[in-house]
């Protein structure tokens, strides 16, 4: 058979650049990759980044330093601050560490795919390698076709613009552009294939687990409206692991100043992906989030009162009612893009909302706000109307689901339905005095929640071509 050589550079940091690291000369410190359990090693990746920075502040839960704002040259964090949709966000795109970064990992999954059934030994292993870079591959076109394209609308999907399905290892390959349609279609096909040969409980944390690939099954129906299909997925993924992270019981040993809780000590954590990094939360001054965030935590949730920094007056405008998380990873892990059992009781709990079930709904927030709430209302009542109960289950996905894309991702699928799409108003500038303040606007049907792809991606593929009527500079 022909073996498959990496090189250790490329194992550790996914620079494939060229069909030449697939060769049949074994390059000076190379790996060979040629059994079925080498290949299944090849899943397990610590340090997937996925970073934020082309939406980061269009997001109402986000917000920027004054200084940083007041003053400066625009660049693609102001224009999204301000909701300017008068720039062609192009040109100043030239380039994307996440189109990067997500295409690269799908190039890994596909090389797995593509390869493992040409290498020698048990067949079990080969499927399950297979079915685990199938999970991964999927996982990574949906986060893509979230970031570059309209949210799923049963109504249009079939024809919105979507992304570049890359279903096989091809370095050299000008994909046409698929449909939103046609990208769900992919990637729960990917899905269904998967599940029959994944494990309970993997080799490490890094291979995804049954828990997590229902939990992620459940996400993709939920994002279609596919309602009892995202219930029964929530309900599978929840029977193999639904622990939830007790903060009240924390908060009362200490919190992170007394007990650290590293990553491997976080029983929520389904999946391990990141913004930047494992060790992105040490430096939580990135991650300021916005008054009504802050607002809305209120003073008795531990989410907010363990961990967030509200008094730094190098990293904060004093008087903004902003805050910053200030907990180091090694003290407390919280998990950005990665899943976690509580999005999972989220969606659960939306899903009873969607179906009239108002004290379900209402119940399975309650079972999750008995671990964040350490004063005052813990149990919420349980209110009249649909669109209400819809209203706290979004609340509570505020507050649980912090950074990475799950808040950006709902304004865009929430936006689509007229009773629970959003107008954002952002009040700028707060503390200074000395500049006009004026209100910013955000449209619920605003072109710059669709990311254009980045100027390098159009330059080198003819066919890929923007999703919002901007220009590109040739």
């Amino acid at each position: 058979m022909k073996h498959l050589y990496i090189t250790l550079l490329s194992v550790m940091m996914l620079a494939v650049t060229s069909c030449d690291d697939y060769t049949d000369v074994t390059p000076k410190g190379a790996l060979v990759i040629e059994t079925p359990e080498q290949f299944l090693d090849l899943v397990s990746l610590p340090g997937r980044g996925y970073p934020i920075s082309n939406f980061q502040y269009l997001s109402d839960d986000q917000w920027m330093k004054e200084s940083n704002v007041i003053g400066k040259t625009p660049n693609i964090d102001i224009i999204n601050f301000t909701f300017d949709e008068s720039v062609d966000r192009v040109s100043l795109m030239t380039g994307s560490s996440f189109y990067n970064q997500a295409y690269t990992y799908i190039n890994r999954w596909n090389t797995i795919i593509s390869l493992v059934d040409d290498s020698k030994g048990d067949e079990s292993i080969k499927r399950l390698a297979k079915a685990e870079a199938q999970i991964y591959r999927a996982y990574d076109h949906f986060l893509l076709v979230n970031h570059y394209a309209k949210a799923y609308d049963p109504a249009t999907a079939a024809t919105d613009g979507g992304i570049c399905i890359m279903d096989k290892f091809d370095l050299e390959a000008e994909p046409a552009k698929s449909t939103v349609a046609q990208v769900y279609e992919f990637i729960q096909k990917d899905i269904e294939e998967a599940l029959p040969y994944l494990q309970e409980k993997p080799t490490d944390v890094y291979h995804p687990s049954l828990a997590f690939a229902y939990a992620f099954k459940a996400k993709v129906h939920l994002f279609k409206r596919e309602i009892a299909s995202a219930q029964a997925a929530a309900e599978k993924s929840l029977s193999y692991n639904n622990q939830i992270f007790d903060m009240v019981a924390y908060n009362a040993q200490g919190g992170p100043s007394t007990v650290f809780v590293p990553a491997a000590d976080n029983v929520e954590v389904l999946s391990y992906m990141y913004m930047n990094g494992y060790n992105e939360m040490n430096f939580g001054q990135l991650y300021i989030i916005s008054p009504e965030l802050r607002t809305l935590f209120g003073i008795n949730d531990a989410r907010f009162n363990l961990f967030f920094n509200t008094t730094s007056t190098t990293n904060l405008d004093q008087g903004s009612n902003t805050a910053y998380w200030g907990t180091q990873y090694t003290k407390f892990f919280y998990p950005t893009v990665g899943m976690k059992t509580t999005e999972v009781y989220l969606m659960l709990a939306e899903c009873y909302a969607r179906d009239n079930k108002l004290n379900e709904a209402v119940d399975v927030l309650n079972t999750l706000r008995a671990k964040r709430i350490l004063s005052g209302t813990v149990n919420l009542d349980v209110p009249a109307t649909r669109k209400e109960t819809m209203e706290l289950v979004i609340n509570e996905r505020r507050k649980e689901l912090l950074f990475g894309f799950n808040r950006f991702f709902d304004l865009k699928r929430l936006n689509t339905e007229s009773e629970y799409a959003k107008t954002i108003t952002r009040v700028f500038p707060i503390v200074n005095k000395t500049v006009e303040q004026k209100t910013y606007t955000l449209q619920p049907n605003s072109r710059l929640y669709i990311i254009p792809f980045p100027l390098s991606a159009l330059t080198k593929n003819p066919k890929l071509t923007l999703n919002t009527d901007e220009q590109v500079p040739f």
